[in-house]
């Protein structure tokens, strides 16, 4: 008994002693606790984001993703989520949990180590604003004491505010609203219970318990939510049992059908705008980028560029699996093993990597990342020929094999590959310049080279309307007539090989008009146009729509688009016909706002017609619209009639040998241009020209930017005047200053002195003067090529 009583009294001691300098040191270190003001002036590092001009988020920049959250925005299932995995008795409680850290001391001191801890939520925000992670005893003494300084000053709203916005949670996502759209592209208020209970699940190890990179993991910390909320109350029996049987679908691993918008081009030319502006501070202010791209018509664009590029690769064959990995003693139940061997593989959007497992020309079997998917059918006919047992070992489908598939919805999946084409859209407001869509490449995470406005490519014949806009101004009309017969350059007068240039098709029709010579995309007049007016003056001409006179050298090589041009260039040039003459600037970004949502930076373009500068004459802009329009009604564009307008113009280019091909077009309203092409120049396979490569991808994203657009004409300008063209079945317009004088007057004479009368067979066409090309020496050529 005696000995009881001095071990209790010892017991008491030591507690009083305990106490004492637990006071003691409270004392010396509560006036060294750091300023609240970071708490109470909280200004967190908020990410550079970009948006559409209808407010969609294209893209973020910053270490660190956040998205800042009233406590009134966060729904009640993701709350008591929160409490119940991290801070039950939160609004309890004034700070700390005794009942928590006499458990967690009880068990360090079984263990001998310091392993637990028990923070509550205030005592998180202490540490994630003022204090490292390390486990020791003074930093914990720190922990505490903020916590209970904290308390003294914030509400328990404010506090858990703090918390919800503040705390990391995996892929540089910093608070709960940052990680829903990072881990499920969802906003807080449209999270399931099930989800919530992942995402709150996330503070203890983010890394382990992430959903995208470890979800059996992060499933169990979710059920232990789940029961912790069922203990607590927050939930009943049905939703625990629903919430806990429902399947969780992260953004990274999701199968929806539905096209996402990627602006990841439009993204990054915006950061560069930033932080040419605003420097490294750019990425942590809360800056918000407006630019001009919409969210319909980015979307069109995507879909338009990968569908053909797509289309284009299919085309031309299946090349075989992407690499091999050696199966031997692996099991293939061994899910974690095979998401081992499918960790260097990236999906590229809905082109997602697989193992084959295995394989035969009716059926392939391949596992993604948790699932072993059965391809079959259609599913199989592009790979069709690698299924074969003839075929090379190294490109054959078999156990082992990476391959590229891609869900096709109702179809099912069906084996693809990553292209190796490139491909590039851009469409404009003719009027203002702002760019309605923008796709740099075929995918920005496979390359961020972006072919809009980078890529100085062969226009090839989608050159060919500047050259012929540069001949109205010197005297020719869209019915001039000019000799579609071969040409032929001596070495020495062209450079230093022969030159012979022929047509796309080899054939020469003889004479006809620039109308039908631009429609049908004749070679040998663009040239012979070219030679009357000097490539001199034609290289000055083209710099009025914005295009460098040096990537233009003055040869007749010009004629056939042989110099360079980005498609930036090409609609910016193609804009000046489309709005009636004038020289717009495009644009992509609409307006900056800072983290203080201050307007700090806003474009005012010119605009056409307005404060733009006028560039051609009207009459020649309303002419080449015209000539354009039957480039598309019964020339080499004609798959656009597919639109069903009679507003749409443009021209096809291909270049020589199939390296490049474009389509270039617009209506009064939108202008756009798509290109497609290798990265190192080389054949794309014959028959790939630019209306049947490039043109596809054009019509398809017009059908979205046109569709709710009225069809709309080019007023005619004054100063045009029509003449009768052939046996007088239809007009032709001239300048008014280009009408050929009249012929005289002749006599008539009696039939018995009157002169043998042409037969119509015989008849040739009559060219103004002012049309006659002028007898010009050729400048000379520097390369041996043929465009259409």
């Amino acid at each position: 008994m005696r000995w009881a009583l001095y071990s209790f009294a010892a017991l008491i001691v030591v507690i009083f002693l305990g106490i004492a300098t637990l006071g003691a040191m409270s004392a010396l270190a509560w006036p060294n606790l750091p300023s609240l003001e970071a708490l109470t002036d909280y200004r967190p590092k908020v990410p550079l984001r970009v948006y559409t001009s209808d407010g969609y988020l294209l893209g973020e920049f910053g270490e660190e993703r956040r998205a800042v959250v009233s406590i009134s925005e966060v729904p009640d299932t993701l709350k008591h989520a929160i409490l119940a995995a991290e801070d039950e008795r939160f609004y309890e409680h004034p700070g700390i949990d005794v009942i928590g850290i006499a458990r967690a001391a009880i068990a360090n001191v079984m263990t001998g180590g310091r392993g637990q801890g028990a923070s509550t939520i205030t005592m998180q925000v202490a540490r994630n604003f003022f204090l490292s992670r390390e486990k020791t005893y003074n930093r914990k003494l720190y922990e505490i004491l903020l916590a209970l300084k904290i308390e003294r000053s914030l509400s328990k709203d404010q506090i858990l505010e703090l918390y919800i916005n503040q705390i990391y949670l995996g892929q540089r996502a910093y608070g709960f609203a940052s990680a829903a759209r990072t881990y499920f592209n969802k906003d807080l208020d449209a999270l399931t219970l099930a989800e919530a209970a992942m995402l709150a699940g996330l503070p203890k190890a983010p890394s382990a318990y992430n959903p995208v990179a470890n979800p059996r993991r992060a499933a169990l910390r979710q059920q232990y939510v789940l029961r912790r909320m069922l203990e607590a109350r927050f939930i009943d029996t049905a939703q625990y049992e629903a919430a806990r049987n429902a399947p969780v679908r992260t953004a990274a691993g999701s199968r929806s059908t539905s096209q996402p918008m990627r602006g990841d081009y439009v993204a990054e030319m915006a950061r560069q705008i930033a932080v040419e502006q605003f420097g490294e501070d750019a990425y942590h202010l809360g800056i918000r980028i407006i630019t001009t791209v919409t969210r319909d018509d980015q979307a069109a664009a995507y879909r338009a560029v990968r569908q053909g590029v797509l289309d284009y690769d299919r085309r031309h064959g299946y090349r075989g699996p992407e690499g091999f990995v050696d199966l031997t003693g692996v099991d293939i139940k061994d899910e974690e093993r095979l998401d081992e061997l499918l960790a260097d593989v990236q999906d590229y959007d809905d082109l997602v990597g697989a193992l084959v497992l295995e394989a035969s020309p009716k059926a392939v079997r391949a596992y993604r990342h948790g699932e072993v998917i059965k391809i079959t059918g259609s599913g199989l006919a592009f790979a069709a020929p690698m299924l074969d047992k003839r075929a090379p070992q190294t490109r054959r489908v078999r156990p082992g094999a990476i391959v590229r598939i891609r869900d096709a919805g109702e179809k099912g999946w069906e084996i693809v590959q990553l292209p190796e084409v490139e491909a590039a859209l851009v469409a404009l407001d003719a009027r203002t310049g702002a760019v309605r869509a923008l796709i740099g490449g075929f995918d920005f995470s496979r390359s961020k080279f972006n072919h809009v406005t980078q890529a100085q490519r062969q226009p090839g014949s989608s050159f060919k309307p500047f050259i012929f806009s540069a001949a109205l101004e010197r005297g020719f009309s869209p019915s001039s007539v000019e000799e579609d017969e071969p040409l032929f350059f001596p070495a020495g007068m062209t450079g230093s090989k022969d030159w012979e240039p022929r047509n796309y098709d080899g054939k020469f029709d003889g004479p006809m008009t620039l109308r039908d010579a631009l429609a049908r995309s004749k070679n040998m007049i663009s040239i012979r146009l070219l030679q009357a007016i000097t490539p001199e003056y034609a290289q000055d001409y083209i710099t009025r729509f914005g295009f460098e006179a040096e990537r233009h050298p003055p040869y007749l090589t010009m004629a056939l688009g042989a110099g360079s041009a980005t498609p930036w260039e090409m609609a910016t040039g193609y804009a000046v016909f489309a709005n009636g003459g004038y020289r717009i600037e495009p644009y992509v970004v609409k307006e900056i706002i800072d983290g203080n949502g201050r307007v700090v930076a806003r474009v005012d373009p010119p605009i056409a017609g307005e404060s733009a500068a006028r560039v051609i004459d009207p009459r020649n802009a309303w002419l080449m619209d015209s000539m354009l329009q039957d480039v598309i009604r019964r020339g080499t564009g004609t798959r656009a009639l597919a639109l069903k307008r009679s507003d749409l113009a443009g021209k096809t280019g291909t270049t020589n040998d199939y390296v490049d091909a474009w389509f270039a077009g617009y209506n009064p309203d939108v202008v756009a241009v798509s290109w497609i092409g290798y990265d190192q120049p080389r054949n794309l396979g014959r028959g790939e020209t630019g209306g049947s490569a490039a043109l596809p991808m054009w019509v398809s994203y017009m059908r979205t930017a046109l569709k709710d657009m009225p069809e709309r004409e080019l007023e005619r300008p004054d100063g045009l005047v029509a003449l009768p063209v052939g046996f007088g079945e239809r007009v032709e317009y001239v300048y008014q200053e280009n009408v050929p004088p009249a012929p005289p007057a002749i006599p008539i004479l009696p039939p018995d002195l009157a002169p043998p009368s042409e037969s119509p067979d015989e008849a040739l066409p009559y060219i103004p003067p002012a049309a006659r090309p002028m007898p010009i020496e050729p400048a000379p050529v520097e390369e041996r090529s043929f465009f259409r």
